[in-house]
């Protein structure tokens, strides 16, 4: 696989792997706010509508599992689907 490198037409000091490299060094908390103030930038906000319907369906979901009306499926099956789905 290359290695990948900024887009020419943007002038940086370092290149992406640079960027990966050194992010690997920083605390979980602060590379998903890296992630999520590049996300917001590149897209925009979430539409407060959308976002509050997938909260309250992740609560609901989560009351599920916790109230014994669904049972969860194991991690090693679904890690094992999706390798199947990609070939893997």
């Amino acid at each position: 696989m290359k290695p990948a490198a900024a887009p020419s037409h943007f002038p940086v000091a370092l290149t992406l792997d640079q960027i990966v490299e050194e992010a690997q060094q920083w605390p979980g908390d602060v590379v998903s706010d890296l992630v999520d103030r590049l996300m917001l930038a590149k897209h925009g906000g979430l539409d407060p509508g959308s976002d509050a319907a997938w909260r309250a369906e992740a609560h609901r979901r989560l009351a599920e599992l916790e109230n014994c009306t669904v049972q969860g499926v194991p991690l090693e099956d679904t890690l094992a689907k999706a390798h199947a789905i990609l070939g893997r």
